[in-house]
């Protein structure tokens, strides 16, 4: 049954909440949002749209709350933006109105204006979170204020083409030293930005450093993390904590047998041990607080409890949730996500939570220590970044999501939604489509809070960070939700706010001084990177990609946008030795991960014709000669350099492919049949600082992008 203007209540209450009606698929074909999928991703939002009486009764009450609201949620204007135009809804027209602006950094603008349906604010408002307070006689609303620049941070000189940086991009958590405890940490991360700094380096860019689940640790992914807001202290090195040497309990522990032995294991170990990694840091670290709280000199203590207050309510709840993770996850292995728990549990403000909180204020209290040891280190080795003279430094990496049993769904489920899942509908490579089993940001209860989730989130990952890498950046327009249960199929696609969420994306930069990048692989929506350049957010441009046309041919340098990052591959792609030889497509045939048998040989006829292209690509740039048929050094360096030459503004090596490691870190969809996100570095950082082709191959980067002299 059809209301008014030929669409249904349910049509209308999905468009309302932003699901698309369509989109245009891999194949050019338009897919239409089924209406019972619509339905299931309304109530994921907390709507009831069971049938056509429900959806028009939640319709009029939606429609009912917003008229009734005098002031929007939020409101994102940019700077340039004046007069700043507020709408209203206010009883009547007729009187006056006074409205006040209480800047974020102190002080206010203050006017008076008749009543209408619209304030306009000539005052030159500045960037920042502001609140507006709007008073008409009898009654008063007031809401955040948020004024933002048109762009995001560069570097001088950098949209005009006039710097041309290059870097190295590294897993941490595979980096082999001498003093390593089988993980990468971020003592490796100083001599990582040592040696890329020395030999003209600008940034180092690094997976997710998000935090992980200390009770599961082989849940080892960077991408499905249990909160994004803070870091994963297995990359903590004791050695570098004040209280080690001082700590004789540590230091006994340290010289027994078992713990030598289990050490000298996890160092010699081809993979991350994950488990046993985290038996041996826990096992040292927790001596480590002990002695922290009795000894430490009272400087130390004030910057802890300086770390606590500024880090607030999130990082008590990431705390206690993980105190709890611990708890649960002991009386039983499938009590360890938090939908499992008691039910008083599953509520984080709820007084049951408080009492165990009281009850574990020890463990609470360590694990805010961990955090607070792991943002030092980390800072430490941003500053020793500055101090080597890098212009942008560490660059992190943001994941699209937390895991659905993690933190930040406990802690704000109404905003990061267990009930669905991002990720992709189906497409030529993935004909199944894909279901990450990360839980969406909620668009509109986003919204109601001022967004304050997603600022804390850009926050926490643009701290101790020159640049940002968003993962799959079309997020800021549109996120493809599959409900719970159900098959990638089944999903569709939610519109986010995204000129809101760019501009706050440009606020954040400009005050960290923070690049952008974003991850714009896969299908991009007409005209999105368009709008990402105008933001001055970087484009993610993976040279196995970058062909145009029906042949394959590569894309030239000389036509890769300055406002881009330019890299060969990614964490989900083939090194350059196994996509030049093909052994990851006979990998991924081993693995059972094509769907058709003869699929494997059809990848392999499209990689023979693709390497041809890169051959002629190179031939063409004067970069390579004759027929390569086996990757060698020589072409390895001759790839590097057509990379390097490209006018992208930043061209990123990745460490992988400067030691020739053959296996990837990550074969997608082979979570249980490969050991993805373990491998280790194949040379230690002492073994790679004296190899004659790392330097060689850094060489041919160097000549390209005009190099800082060592």
């Amino acid at each position: 049954m059809a209301d008014g203007g030929g669409t249904t209540a349910l049509d209308r209450l999905a468009g309302r909440m932003g699901i698309e009606a369509e989109y245009v698929n891999a194949m050019g074909k338009t897919v239409t949002t089924p209406a019972e999928t619509k339905r299931k991703l309304l109530a994921v939002m907390g709507l009831k749209a069971e049938d056509e009486q429900a959806a028009r009764q939640s319709l009029e009450e939606l429609e009912a709350r917003e008229a009734a609201r005098p002031l929007p949620p939020v409101m994102v204007l940019r700077e340039t933006a004046r007069p700043f135009s507020i709408p209203l809804s206010l009883p009547g027209k007729d009187g006056r109105l006074r409205w006040t602006v209480r800047l974020e950094e102190g002080g206010e603008e203050s006017g008076e204006d008749d009543l209408s349906d619209r304030l306009d604010i000539e005052a030159a408002l500045p960037c920042g979170y502001h609140l507006l307070v709007v008073e008409w006689p009898g009654d008063q609303a007031e809401m955040p204020l948020i004024v933002a620049p048109e762009r995001c941070w560069l570097p001088d000189g950098f949209a005009e083409g006039k710097q041309r940086l290059w870097g190295i991009s590294a897993q941490l958590y595979l980096l082999r030293a001498a003093t390593a405890w089988g993980i990468g940490d971020f003592t490796e991360l100083k001599t990582l930005v040592e040696l890329a700094a020395n030999r003209g380096a600008a940034v180092i860019g690094l997976n997710p450093l998000h935090a992980m689940f200390l009770d599961n640790p082989d849940h080892a992914s960077p991408y499905s993390p249990a909160s994004r807001l803070f870091l994963n202290v297995l990359y903590i090195d004791h050695t570098a904590i004040p209280d080690f040497m001082e700590c004789e309990e540590a230091q006994r522990l340290m010289a027994s047998d078992d713990f030598q032995a289990l050490l000298a294991a996890v160092k010699d170990a081809p993979l991350v041990d994950y488990d046993a990694v985290t038996e041996l840091k826990l096992r040292i670290l927790e001596p480590l607080f002990e002695h922290f709280i009795r000894h430490a000199p009272p400087e130390r203590q004030a910057a802890f409890d300086s770390f606590r207050r500024e880090q607030g309510r999130p990082l008590e709840q990431l705390c206690v949730f993980q105190a709890l993770r611990e708890h649960m996850s002991a009386q039983a292995p499938d009590k360890a996500g938090w939908q499992n728990w008691p039910e008083d549990f599953r509520d984080h403000a709820s007084p049951a939570i408080a009492d165990f909180a009281a009850r574990h204020r020890q463990r609470i209290d360590f694990l805010a220590w961990c955090q607070w040891i792991a943002d030092t280190q980390l800072a430490q080795a941003a500053a020793h970044a500055r101090e080597k003279g890098m212009v942008i430094g560490l660059y992190r990496d943001l994941a699209v999501g937390a895991d659905t049993s993690g933190a930040e769904t406990w802690s704000n489920p109404h905003v990061a939604l267990a009930g669905a899942h991002v990720g992709a509908p189906p497409d030529i490579f993935n004909p199944a489509g894909q279901d990450w089993g990360l839980p969406p940001f909620n668009p509109h209860a986003l919204r109601e809070e001022g967004y304050a989730g997603f600022i804390a989130l850009v926050r926490a990952n643009m701290r101790h960070a020159g640049g940002l890498r968003i993962d799959h950046a079309m997020a800021l327009q549109h996120t493809y939700w599959v409900p719970a249960g159900e098959t990638p199929k089944a999903g569709a696609y939610v519109t986010y706010p995204m000129e809101d969420m760019l501009g706050i994306l440009a606020l954040e930069s400009q005050r960290h001084r923070c690049i952008v990048v974003g991850e714009d692989l896969g299908t991009v929506p007409e005209g999105f990177r368009e709008r990402m350049a105008k933001a001055h957010i970087l484009s993610y441009r993976v040279l196995f990609f970058e062909q145009d046309g029906e042949n394959g041919a590569f894309v030239p340098p000389r036509d890769y946008p300055v406002l881009s990052l330019a890299t060969i591959g990614s964490h989900d792609l083939p090194t350059l030795r196994s996509w030049w030889d093909g052994s990851d497509i006979d990998q991924k045939a081993a693995l059972g991960l094509y769907p058709e048998a003869d699929e494997a040989e059809r990848q392999h006829e499209r990689r023979r014709r693709d390497r041809q292209c890169l051959l002629d690509a190179l031939r063409k740039e004067g970069l390579a000669q004759g027929d390569e048929r086996e990757m060698t050094d020589k072409l390895a360096m001759s790839i590097h350099a057509f990379l390097a030459r490209s006018r992208s503004g930043i061209a990123m090596i990745q460490l992988d492919d400067l030691t020739d490691e053959a296996d990837p870190v990550n074969i997608p969809g082979a979570t249980h049949q490969y050991p993805v996100w373990r491998r280790k570095m194949s040379r230690s950082l002492e073994e790679i600082g004296q190899d004659a082709r790392f330097a060689a191959l850094i060489d041919a980067v160097k000549q390209q992008r005009g190099a800082v002299d060592d």
